[in-house]
């Protein structure tokens, strides 16, 4: 058997190549590891927008995990747009049925650009059915307070909210802090909390709209370093950099929110 990491990502197929299924093959690329997919819709877009979203039969994304889950030695899932109830409980049926050792949940809500990426009441069935089995979940500070209900602005929200995703039975939540509405501070704080220890992140703040698929990116590099055997910390803090590097390094493709430059961090090295 080979000593490659291996993962999967079962996410949604972005045909600008910036987010989704493509973000988190080239993250987990290049940090090492072989990258698997189980695709859960098509998505017609670009820098600008999404423009025609086709789900994925149900059989044939539990056709997809059972083919990676039977060949595979897949230590890492990343688990990024499901769409609809429907979606995310078919998900949901085939983690509890192959028990893959670690779980990534980037709860994806809503593109760049504004468009819905989960409809309202898959927000019930995301909580239900995949929260309890994440090792570490990565919401923005609108999905936070989307599944929530706490507005995160501060320290104190931020551990409410997190500590309400770990009573759902998440163990590790990284709180990201891009959104805030606080754009002129320097600074781009995000809050972590592990079942034993709470820390924060800080990266300087770059003006730029090139960040479409950020947070595909971020949790796929978690992905791969939870693979390759690194503690939850330690990926989380590579992922923190490798994701500043990729926004600090534009690539300015496109005429909208560009995509990250998922090879920056390496150059950096």
């Amino acid at each position: 058997m080979s000593n490659i990491p291996q993962t999967l990502t079962i996410a949604g197929s972005d045909s600008g190549g910036g987010a989704g299924i493509q973000a988190d093959l080239k993250t987990f690329q290049m940090r090492g590891v072989f990258g698997t997919v189980a695709i859960t819709a098509v998505t017609a877009q670009n820098t600008l927008g999404v423009f025609d979203i086709a789900p994925i039969p149900l059989a044939t994304i539990s056709a997809q995990i059972k083919a990676i889950a039977e060949d595979f030695d897949i230590q890492a899932v990343k688990i990024g747009m499901l769409g609809n109830s429907d979606i995310i409980q078919c998900v949901a049926e085939n983690l509890e049925q192959y028990r893959f050792p670690q779980i990534v949940l980037d709860p994806v809500m809503i593109a760049k650009g504004g468009a819905s990426l989960l409809q309202q009441d898959a927000v019930v069935a995301l909580k239900q059915y995949i929260l309890p089995k994440a090792t570490v979940i990565t919401p923005n500070l609108p999905e936070a307070e989307a599944l929530t209900g706490i507005k995160v602005v501060d320290d104190t929200s931020a551990e409410r909210a997190a500590r309400l995703l770990q009573q759902w039975g998440v163990e590790t939540v990284v709180i990201k802090g891009g959104h805030s509405g606080n754009s002129q501070s320097a600074v781009c704080l995000d809050w972590v909390f592990t079942p034993t220890a709470q820390f924060t992140l800080q990266a300087e703040r770059f003006p730029t709209n090139q960040t479409h698929g950020t947070g595909c990116t971020f949790s796929a590099c978690i992905t791969a370093e939870l693979a390759k055997g690194n503690s939850v910390e330690q990926a989380i803090r590579t992922a923190k950099a490798y994701i500043t590097a990729a926004i600090s390094n534009p690539l300015n493709l496109g005429h909208g929110h560009g995509p990250t430059n998922h090879w920056a961090y390496q150059d950096e090295k």
